[in-house]
C-alpha cells in the first residue's frame, strides 16, 4: 500500500491528499463524471507532499473552465464570497438575499437597534412565523482563519443589551427572539460549544451538516457575481460598488453595467454564464 501524500491546508495545517473529498467538490459543481475522472488522474500524476490545497484547486479550476465556465464558477464559490471583501457589507446583503429565498421577510441590512445600554448596528433583521432574527456576521476574506468564541460572545452581550431595552421600554425597544452568529470560514469547537450553551445559532461554511452556509447558498439557487469567470478582477469590484451582489440582478441592470465600458457582445456573455450558473 502506498504512503500517503500530506497537502497543507490554507490554515497551515497538513492532511493526507482525498481523491474522495475533490471528487465531492466537483460532484457539488455539477462537473461532468468524465471531467471529475479526468481532473483526478491529472491530480494523481502532479500530486506531491507539500504541494497546497490552493494550488490543487487553481489547477482543477483550470481544467474545469474548459469543459464549462459555470461548472467553474460553482467550484469556486467559497472563494467568489471571500471575493465579496475586502469589506463585509456585500457580504452581508448577499446574505439578506439568502434569507429571502429560506422564507424570511422585512429584511434590513445594518439596522440600528437601540439596547439598554447603547445603540448596535445589527448586520441584518429579518422575520418568519412572526419571530425576529438578529444576524452577526464575521467575514473574512482570507482562507484558513476560524471564527472563534470571542466572536460569539459579542454577539450574545448584543443580543442580551437589545433584548434588555425591549423589556425595559418596549415602545422604543425591537423584539428580537433569537440571535445567529454567521460565517464564510470555519468555526472554533469553542464557538459552537457556546452558540449551544446560550441557544444561539452558528453557521460555518461547513457547519452545520445541512444547513452549513454552503448548503444555504447551493440551495437558493443565488451566487454572487464573484463567481463569474467571464467578469476581470476590476469589473466584480465595479459591480459590487453598485450594488449588483447576485447573479440574478445582472439582466435587470442592463444600463448600469453597460455605462462601465462593457461591450454588447460581452454582456452577452456575462448573461449567458450568469444564466447557466443559477439553473
Amino acid at each position: 500500500m502506498s504512503e500517503p501524500v500530506f497537502v497543507v491546508k490554507a490554515s497551515g495545517e497538513r492532511e493526507p491528499f482525498s481523491d474522495e473529498k475533490l471528487r465531492r467538490s466537483l460532484q457539488r459543481a455539477g462537473a461532468p463524471a468524465k471531467a471529475i475522472d479526468d481532473i483526478s488522474k491529472h491530480m494523481r500524476v502532479e500530486l506531491k507532499d507539500g504541494m497546497t490545497t490552493a494550488e490543487i484547486y487553481r489547477r482543477a479550476f483550470s481544467i474545469l473552465k474548459h469543459e464549462g465556465r459555470h461548472f467553474a464558477a460553482r467550484y469556486s464559490l467559497k472563494r467568489a464570497i471571500m471575493g465579496l471583501g475586502p469589506t463585509g457589507h456585500p457580504f452581508e446583503k448577499f446574505v439578506g438575499e439568502i434569507l429571502k429565498t429560506q422564507g424570511y421577510s422585512n429584511v434590513q441590512v445594518g439596522k440600528i437597534i437601540q439596547g439598554i445600554c447603547v445603540a448596535h448596528e445589527v448586520d441584518v433583521v429579518a422575520e418568519k412565523d412572526e419571530r425576529r432574527i438578529m444576524v452577526e456576521l464575521k467575514f473574512h476574506n482570507t482562507p484558513g482563519i476560524r471564527t472563534d468564541v470571542k466572536v460569539a460572545l459579542y454577539v450574545q452581550a448584543r443580543f442580551e443589551d437589545i433584548d434588555k431595552q425591549w423589556k425595559h421600554e418596549p415602545s422604543h425597544g425591537i423584539q428580537i427572539h433569537e440571535a445567529w452568529l454567521m460565517t464564510n470560514t470555519k468555526l472554533t469547537s469553542e464557538a459552537i460549544a457556546y452558540g449551544k450553551c446560550v441557544g444561539m445559532k452558528v453557521i460555518g461554511w461547513s457547519y452545520p451538516a445541512g444547513g452549513s452556509l454552503q448548503h444555504l447558498v447551493e440551495r437558493s439557487g443565488l451566487h454572487p457575481v464573484t463567481s463569474l469567470t467571464t467578469l476581470s478582477r476590476a469589473q466584480k469590484v465595479q459591480f459590487l460598488d453598485r450594488g449588483i451582489i447576485v447573479c440574478k440582478d445582472i439582466q435587470n441592470n442592463r444600463d448600469i453595467i453597460m455605462s462601465l465600458g462593457v461591450s454588447e457582445a460581452k454582456f452577452n456573455q456575462i448573461v449567458k454564464e450568469a444564466g447557466e450558473l443559477c439553473i
